[in-house]
């Protein structure tokens, strides 16, 4: 049940009212030398807006401060959506609902998109974690100190093997110079308590260091359930003398979340949008699963009973609600990093990093018994990870010429397995629940190990040919072979053996001319791939052996040509950037699901050709005095599909030439006005995007909507650092309550017709935080 802080409710509107809106920070991209450096680099020139000022490419970035002005412990990912070309989709309020959250930059969806913490990567950030973990579970949202958006294409040296479209690269915050605390509580709608606190040692003779801790829970907005995480993140700095420098830090996290129900558009229509699984109810669970079973519908061969066929009202089929589904994951993620001069003009840095991950996906399911009869089981997709990784960088300058060299290498092993539990036969009370890690199982469907080995290096040259004009050249090789083996005595019905994506030749090319004034155009060039994943819920190895074989002669890494050029204006109170783009897309690889995609049948491979991307974008900020700013971005893009998918003897099985990728709005806009005197603050934000497909043949979509979310609060200054720092704020995500599908995708996408792949955005909810800042 919903509750609601109603005496909230007038407060968090007036901030919509008043002229009280928090100041963003955009800092500037002067950090480029920082990006071998990690995230302890301090950018010194803090300008309130900088679209990637001196960048041959689309850059923009936000600080740690503009990530607070979301709720606390928000996903930084609502933060950046501010930015040119960025659309990010969530079903709950934080966006930390791992299932549902969906970012996409220019088109290009998330598994295409790279992403780094400190120069660590992060895989693709696929709900499957099959090659790293989400940034809500990498690091505590407090502790972020930068984020950095590279819309077109990021840096040469960026960790990633699915960088297609753009990159997103997060930098921890450095330890404070002095000795401190900081926290915040914040409280909700749907019971949600969120704690974080963090002590820094402050500077302790040339080391200094810090420890957090962050918990959160929540009900579900709807339905029955929860959501829980806590997390912990330590760093230390150490200086050594010189130039050189030591950081390492470790982090530590535990999520298990109840999930929402997936919908098709016919079931939102029919069950509405408050609709969910019915975990509160295992009698009615039992019966519905029953008369699945008497029905044929699911398969299963249930007990004798006296249900019937006929499902209870409002309920049509067996898939309209499950008893419950959960994610639970348990991650450590490590790293050290050395750096230093090699000579007067070449720096070098080493970093090492460590991750294991523990996974399991639950599903109550109707589709599969426990002993007895009784048609109800409780079904798993576990995960076990264990990767490591090295990264190398040296920079020399040498005159006009900065000359860049990375190599990355990494170890993935990765083990995925697909069982069934029992959930007993009781009638009135289920033998377990969906947020609990299983041992024992009836039966193990398949149980795969997979091994992913990457090796990437990255040249680059960057002349600055005088005051005015820049050039870069680089290109970088990427070569990363992956191998899938049944685990005995289970050899399961999914693809196995090996596969290869090596490219040793990817370039970038890249031209600045200032012309003074602040102003400056810029173009890039740049070639990409994305390297096959090794798992069973993606990638090759994820369609049955008899699909695999049919195709593999077909497959070959996706593959992007990005042209992009653009100006950047302004100096004084308005500031900004316009760029235009073109990507030409060859061997995109779609993945049909084979019925309701939790079912989790092997999804169809198909290589439908190349897809060609173009578009424009806008971004402003216009400061008219110091405490307020106007940020405001537009993009329009087109994304669409230039070949049919033809099977082996040319024949056209699906006709989508010409039609508009998936999850892919043609519209994207965001409007902040924010206030900032030192004491009160706020913001109000405001986001636009066009109607989305969810099937290829575009016969189904999804409406555009405007959302709009606010923050109010009031901040202590004092001489007195115990009160200085000491805020309380209010925040409204959904002001108005706008009833809107969020995610789409869930389950995948499909040719034609409807699909149980949408997920309702989560309605009105208001928070208050009280915070303590260093």
């Amino acid at each position: 049940m919903r509750r609601s802080l109603h005496r909230f409710a007038l407060l968090a509107s007036a901030a919509l009212a008043a002229p009280l809106f928090a100041q963003p920070v955009i800092v500037t991209a002067a950090a480029e030398a920082a990006e071998a450096a990690g995230a302890d680099a301090v950018v010194e020139d803090a300008e309130i807006v900088v679209y990637g000022k001196g960048e041959v490419r689309q850059v923009s970035e936000i600080s740690g401060a503009d990530i607070k002005l979301v709720v606390a412990g928000g996903s930084p990912f609502v933060a950046i959506q501010k930015l040119p070309g960025v659309n990010f989709q969530s079903a709950d309020a934080f966006g930390v609902y791992e299932w549902s959250t969906r970012i996409t930059l220019r088109g290009f969806n998330q598994n295409q998109l790279g992403f780094t913490l400190d120069g660590v990567p992060l895989g693709d950030m696929s709900y499957g974690n099959t090659n790293g973990l989400h940034i809500s579970r990498a690091i505590i949202a407090d502790n972020i100190g930068r984020t950095r958006v590279s819309q077109g294409a990021g840096a040469l040296g960026t960790a990633s093997t699915s960088n297609l479209g753009g990159t997103i690269e997060f930098f921890s915050r450095a330890p404070q110079d002095e000795l401190g605390i900081a926290g915040n509580v914040t409280y909700g709608d749907n019971d949600t308590l969120r704690l974080f606190g963090t002590l820094d040692t402050g500077d302790l003779g040339g080391f200094k260091a810090y420890i957090s801790a962050a918990h959160i829970t929540a009900d579900k907005w709807k339905g029955f359930g929860v959501q829980r995480a806590t997390q912990v993140n330590a760093k230390a700095v150490a200086d050594l003398g010189g130039d050189a420098t030591f950081t390492a830090f470790v982090n530590f996290s535990d999520r298990k979340e109840n999930d929402y129900q997936d919908f098709s558009q016919g079931m939102l229509n029919r069950l509405g949008h408050f609709w969910d699984n019915i975990s509160n109810d295992w009698p009615l669970a039992v019966r519905v699963a029953y008369i699945g079973a008497n029905r044929g519908d699911t398969g299963v061969v249930a007990a004798p009973n006296n249900f019937g066929t006929t499902y209870p009202a409002p309920i049509q089929t067996v898939d309209d609600a499950y008893y419950d589904a959960a994610g639970l994951r348990r991650d450590w993620l490590t790293g050290a990093r050395l750096e230093g001069s090699l000579a007067e003009k070449v720096k070098a840095g080493v970093q090492f990093y460590y991750h294991t991950n523990k996974g399991q996906g639950s599903w109550i399911t109707p589709y599969a018994a426990s002993p007895g009869g009784q048609p109800l089981a409780f079904r798993t997709t576990e995960y076990e990870m264990a990767r490591w990784g090295l990264l190398g960088d040296v920079t020399a300058s040498l005159d006009a010429h900065t000359l860049r060299l990375n190599v990355w290498y990494e170890n993935n092993d990765f083990e995925q397995a697909r069982r069934f539990y029992s959930m007993g036969n009781s009638p009135t009370v289920p033998l377990t629940t969906a947020l609990t890690y299983q041992t024992n199982p009836l039966f193990t469907q398949w149980n795969n190990d997979y091994n992913t080995k990457t090796f990437q290096f990255a040249v680059q040259d960057q002349w600055d040919i005088n005051d005015a004009l820049s050039v870069s050249f680089g290109f970088k090789g990427q070569s990363v072979k992956l191998r899938a083996a049944a685990i005995a005595p289970t050899p399961g019905p999914l693809a196995l053996g090996r596969i290869d994506a090596e490219d040793l030749f990817m370039p970038q090319v890249g031209i600045l001319y200032k012309l003074g004034g602040g102003n400056e155009i810029f173009a890039n060039f740049t070639e990409n791939q994305r390297a096959f994943v090794a798992a069973a819920t993606a990638g090759p190895f994820a369609t049955s052996a008899a699909g695999f074989a049919a195709i593999s002669g077909q497959l070959k890494p996706e593959k992007t040509n990005t042209f992009e050029a653009g100006f950047r204006f302004g100096e004084g109170s308005l500031r900004g950037v316009i760029a235009a783009y073109l990507v030409n897309f060859s061997n995109r690889l779609l993945a049909i699901p084979q019925g309701p995609g939790i079912v989790g049948n092997a999804a169809l491979l198909s290589n439908v050709g190349d897809v060609r991307s173009i578009g424009a974008e806008i971004g402003l900020q216009w400061q008219p005095v110091k405490a307020f700013t106007v940020t405001a971005s537009y993009a329009y893009n087109e994304n669409t599909y230039r070949d049919d998918v033809v099977n082996a003897a040319g024949t056209v099985v699906q006709a989508i030439r010409g039609k508009t990728v998936v999850d892919s709005p043609r519209s994207i806009a965001n409007l902040e006005l924010a206030y900032d005197d030192g004491n009160f603050y706020g913001r109000a934000n405001a986001n636009a995007m066009s109607g989305r497909f969810f099937t290829y043949s575009n016969d189904r979509s999804v409406s555009g909507r405007v959302v709009v979310d606010g923050k109010i609060g009031y901040r202590v200054t004092s001489d007195n650092r115990w009160l200085n720092g000491l805020a309380v704020e209010g925040t409204v995500s959904n002001l108005f309550d706008r009833r809107y599908v969020a995610t789409i995708g869930s389950n995948g996408f499909g040719f034609a017709g409807d699909n149980q792949t949408l997920l309702p955005a989560a309605p009105r909810q208001f928070f208050v935080t009280l915070r303590k800042d260093f």
